[in-house]
């Protein structure tokens, strides 16, 4: 694997670069602060801390959303990072939700990826209703290794206002984290989008996170040929061309909905 970390310059350059970022979007959009999905991962617990420093406890909103295969842990975590974060927060059970949408349209049921989605979704209009009520915009946890092989929900934890954490690749975000004094439970955690029980966001990609973020880092980001990406990294070309496969067909996910072009 290559290295993708940070020096320490350049780690308190993000830190910066970041909180500055999210400073810039609440003025530019003229509202009173941020609200934030709080999962007990990583990525959302990164962006908390960030946006704390960037605005004030005061101006952060946490909204932790449970679900029927939310394990105990992760919420008791969200739970955690809010209150060490002496913010203002909120439990909401998104079940309920989920279960009239099944009742409506029993034919999704069993359907786990069908199911995942539409939990996220819901997530995603809580956010929205808590953000337009109190007049804040809604912050994304996604990190670059996630978006670039369209590892996240559209319209669910992709329908957010900006990226804080976006150009950061995974193993970027848990140095970050440690940086910023993040516990190290929290920054070491499993990866896991919780949108069925027992998911792991490695076990369901196929590969690790380290490896995933040296083929984006030399090959899609990078100069690399798939055959020079394998040789360099020593993994197989099939890896590479499967990584390159992912980020290619969800360049859907990461545009714009597209229209026909104008008539001239």
């Amino acid at each position: 694997m290559i290295d993708v970390r940070f020096s320490e310059a350049e780690l308190e350059q993000r830190r910066e670069h970041i909180t500055r970022f999210i400073r810039d979007r609440v003025d530019a959009a003229g509202v009173d602060g941020v609200v934030l999905g709080l999962s007990g991962g990583i990525d959302s617990t990164l962006v908390g801390h960030l946006a704390v420093e960037a605005l004030g406890a005061d101006a952060v909103h946490g909204l932790v959303l449970p679900a029927t295969v939310s394990s105990e842990g992760n919420m008791s975590d969200a739970e955690r990072v809010a209150q060490d974060l002496e913010i203002t927060y909120d439990v909401i059970e998104i079940e309920p939700i989920v279960d009239s949408l099944l009742s409506a349209y029993p034919e999704a049921e069993g359907d786990h990826e069908a199911v995942g989605n539409a939990r996220a979704r819901v997530r995603a209009v809580f956010n929205y209703l808590v953000a337009n009520h109190e007049q804040r915009l809604v912050l994304g946890t996604g990190n670059r290794s996630e978006a670039a092989v369209g590892y996240f929900t559209k319209y669910g934890d992709g329908a957010v206002d900006c990226h804080p954490i976006g150009n950061l690749y995974k193993g970027q975000v848990r140095q970050l984290a440690r940086h910023v004094g993040v516990p190290e439970d929290l920054a070491a955690k499993t990866a896991t989008a919780e949108l069925w029980a027992d998911q792991t966001d490695e076990d369901e990609l196929g590969i690790s996170y380290d490896t995933l973020d040296s083929i984006l880092a030399t090959h899609v980001d990078g100069p690399l040929s798939v055959a020079a990406t394998g040789r360099l990294l020593e993994v197989d070309e099939a890896t590479v061309e499967r990584v390159r496969g992912m980020y290619d067909r969800t360049e859907h996910k990461r545009t714009v909905p597209p229209a026909p072009d104008p008539l001239d």
